[in-house]
């Protein structure tokens, strides 16, 4: 186990989160939820793995277990800073100019 004693999601990752969520409620009922319990379970991975990451754009980059997302963070001193949550089936340069913000 790691040092990390925080994980902290921006506003800006939480409102990712929320959009997909909705995107996958739309296709199928319940399956927003599904999306949601998986990426809360993927980001508490974080408080054991974060740091051993991939860098992209200057920051580490999780793909997500089950859905094709990546979840771009920061260590900041003793917190996991989450910066962004975006769907890989995006344009790369999405991704780029997302974590530019």
């Amino acid at each position: 186990m790691n040092n990390y004693l925080d994980l902290y999601v921006t506003e800006l990752a939480r409102e990712d989160l929320s959009k997909s969520i909705m995107f996958y409620e739309i296709q199928s009922e319940n399956l927003g939820l599904y999306f949601k319990d998986s990426l809360i379970s993927d980001l508490e991975a974080l408080l054991f793995y974060a740091g051993i990451h991939q860098k992209y754009f200057g920051y580490y980059r999780m793909l997500a277990k089950r859905f094709p997302f990546s979840i771009y963070y920061r260590i900041e001193d003793t917190r996991i800073v989450v910066h962004a949550i975006i769907d890989d089936r995006r344009d790369p340069k999405f991704h780029q100019e997302r974590l530019l913000k």
